[in-house]
């Protein structure tokens, strides 16, 4: 037999941001309970509003499952006396198992006989264990707690209401002195307390309390009431997947509106416009079927339709106040010249330990244009990149982006645009914050990314210098992040520079300016060992196997030859011959390692053809090196080597006992071994 389980948590309201991962999290937790008690159980359903958290649970087992178990005792040298008696350690192993000393037999393990006991366990009741749900309520983690009242209860939110039913019954418990009933609350305003009678009818009670539990169903009634006004006014809206989360997470009954704006306030940037509905507001913004912004907005009442005319005059009238905010904002900063704003981030502290953000504007003016020398860049390109950096953040002193902080390089783009300055420039100051999260792109002009690495290098380089650096999952200053821009934005840019030398070039700059007190050395070290971690995960969701990783992230090539030997390694990798010839050539590299650097060839000491043969094929992998523009076609030099390779190590003994002969044998070794490392650190990879 069984029944249906619900457990809901009646909160205040919690933020849009942890309603479904607390969701998702009830559910597992219940989940995990029942397991754990070997209650039997069906489909887990979980449920959401900003003011619930809820689990319904489909066919638990009215009793846990019944056990037969054989529990394991003592040696018999233990569990019995020379006399054949029952010593004391057997008599207390089978009283601690609930049996007697009579019910004890005994089973060869490893070649010595053990005393066992076979015992039934009833199962319990569930009814009497459900109790421990109290527990499963308290062990939710949220990302931010508080208190309420005298309870030294941590949680989201207040707990105002527990309902907990299996079956038709009230599981007895309580939590934060809230006892568990049958009893809900509907919607805050539009319903009323209910009653739940049995689980089963828990989303179609709350239905009629103007509460939709289910935000799948909400989702797609927000959705359905977006098309509706898309449809009837013949605009477009696009939908921001966050944006419909957070509503999503913001209302229990939900209804679509729409409101308008002066058509005066078109004149400000679409930018501004839509960060306004949507970031303050949570409005999706509305455009023309063929992409223009229009003057109008749309919203979600948490709510029914009844004077719904009123509520949009009302929504307008907020959006009003907070667009002739930015339209003054807007109009106020296009009368300070850049260079004005430049003074002011003098007065602007970084960071206590790190300076000001006119001292950080220096130090990524002075990176930038050690990294167009590293990059080889043309005059022109080199000057863009110059005047990028300099005002690359004056517009964090604008009234706009202080009001708007999501605006930042957007603002600074526009308004260097208006100021004169060249495209390239403008461009690259909204560039230079790219990418801004996992999924944004990477600068597209050259004068971009190098005024976007420099920057995050120089924040990754300072917050180092200093002893902030990432631990587990405390990254205050998302230099995680910033490091995975690097290594897409150079990988994108296709830089044929070393990542030792980018990280060399922001060390040296960071160091004139006396921050921290690491030296040169310790800071490349740290630094270089952070960034590797970062290159490893990005191959990883390429799919480059593991072995492979290492094998090529070990020598100090570039970024973008190490993808593309990854790449190659793993499209070989399933060749028939691809396990011999790497074998051969890890073998070339681990006898090398007793070689003499300084050790030169002789011809004239071969003894046989194939260390004659194996050293021309060596003279042609040397000849054809420089020429081969793609790791396939190294690869193919080094696999080619590999018959010659194999005869030689089957007729040739390296290790001879004339000395002459060993050292010239080992320098051949060598020689081969550093065209095959040049590649990769083939020994790193797993061949079966």
């Amino acid at each position: 037999m069984s029944k249906d389980l619900l457990l809901e948590i009646g909160l205040e309201e919690m933020p849009a941001r942890f309603v479904t991962q607390s969701m998702k999290q009830l559910g597992e937790k219940v989940a995990a309970f029942l397991t754990e008690l070997n209650i039997g159980f069906g489909d887990v359903y979980t449920y959401s509003t900003p003011r619930r958290l809820a689990v319904l649970v489909k066919n638990v087992s009215e009793a846990q499952e019944d056990i037969n178990e054989e529990a394991k005792g003592p040696a018999k040298k233990i569990a019995q006396t020379e006399d054949g008696e029952w010593s004391k350690a057997a008599v207390g192993f089978a009283k601690g198992q609930g049996m007697t000393a009579d019910d004890i037999y005994f089973k060869e393990i490893k070649g010595a006989e053990y005393a066992h006991v076979k015992k039934f366990v009833k199962g319990q009741e569930t009814a009497t264990l459900l109790s421990g749900l109290e527990q499963v309520v308290l062990s939710l983690t949220f990302g931010k707690n508080m208190r309420w009242g005298s309870s030294d209860i941590r949680y989201v939110r207040p707990i105002k209401w527990v309902v907990a039913l299996f079956g038709q019954n009230v599981i007895p418990f309580s939590v934060a002195s809230v006892e568990a009933v049958n009893q809900t609350a509907g919607h805050r305003f539009l319903g009323e307390a209910t009653v739940i009678a049995e689980p089963e009818a828990y989303a179609d009670t709350l239905k009629k309390q103007f509460v939709i539990a289910d935000p799948a169903e909400r989702r797609s009634m927000i959705l359905a009431g977006l098309k509706e006004l898309e449809q009837k006014n013949g605009w477009s809206v696009p939908v921001d997947e966050s944006l419909l989360e957070e509503v999503n997470n913001l209302v229990e009954y939900p209804t679509a509106l729409f409101g308008s704006f002066n058509e005066d306030f078109l004149v400000l940037p679409e930018e501004v416009l839509i960060t306004s509905m949507k970031e303050h507001q949570r409005y999706f913004p509305v455009k023309s079927t063929d992409g223009v912004l229009l003057p109008h907005f749309i919203t979600v009442r948490n709510g029914n339709d009844h004077a719904i005319e009123k509520v949009a005059r009302g929504n307008e009238k907020v959006l009003r106040a907070r667009l002739a905010d930015a339209d003054f904002f807007y109009k106020e900063d296009q009368k300070t010249p850049i260079s004005d704003s430049l003074q002011k981030l003098e007065k602007i502290v970084y960071h206590e330990k790190i300076g000001t953000l006119s001292e950080k504007v220096s130090r990524i003016r002075r990176i930038t244009a050690r990294l167009a020398e590293l990059t080889n860049e043309t005059d022109e390109v080199k000057s863009l990149a110059d005047r990028a950096a300099e005002i690359c953040k004056f517009d964090l002193v604008t009234q706009m982006v202080y009001e708007f902080p999501e605006l930042q390089g957007v603002m600074g783009e526009k308004y260097a645009r208006q100021k004169g300055e060249r495209e390239e420039v403008a461009k690259a100051i909204n560039e230079h914050y790219m990418p801004r999260s996992a999924d944004d792109s990477v600068p597209a002009t050259k004068t971009g990314a190098l005024v976007s690495i420099a920057d995050k290098l120089d924040t990754i380089t300072a917050c180092f210098a200093v002893g902030i650096i990432p631990t587990g999952s405390q990254d205050p200053y998302a230099l995680r992040r910033q490091a995975a821009g690097i290594v897409q934005t150079m990988l994108e840019q296709n830089w044929e520079v070393p990542l030792p030398e980018v990280i060399s070039a922001a060390i040296g700059e960071v160091l004139v300016d006396k921050v921290g007190s690491k030296t040169a050395e310790t800071l490349q070290e740290e630094i270089l060992s952070f960034f590797s971690l970062r290159v490893k995960h990005i191959l990883q969701e390429n799919g480059i196997r593991h072995d492979i990783i290492d094998a090529v992230i070990a020598k100090a090539a570039t970024l973008a030859n190490i993808k593309e030997t990854a790449s190659v390694l793993m499209k070989h990798k399933e060749d028939a011959d691809f396990k011999e010839t790497m074998e051969a050539l890890s073998r070339v590299v681990n006898i090398s390692k007793k070689a003499d650097s300084g050790q030169a060839v002789n011809p004239d000491l071969f003894e046989n053809d194939y260390e004659v043969e194996l050293y021309k094929g060596f003279e042609h992998l040397q000849s054809k090196w420089s020429q081969a523009a793609s790791a396939e076609a190294r690869y193919g030099l080094l696999a080619s080597l590999k018959p010659s390779i194999e005869h030689y190590f089957d007729h040739t003994m390296v290790m001879a006992e004339d000395e002459a002969l060993k050292k010239n044998r080992l320098a051949v070794m060598n020689n081969v071994a550093r065209f095959i490392l040049q590649f990769a650190e083939v020994t790193a990879i797993l061949v079966k």
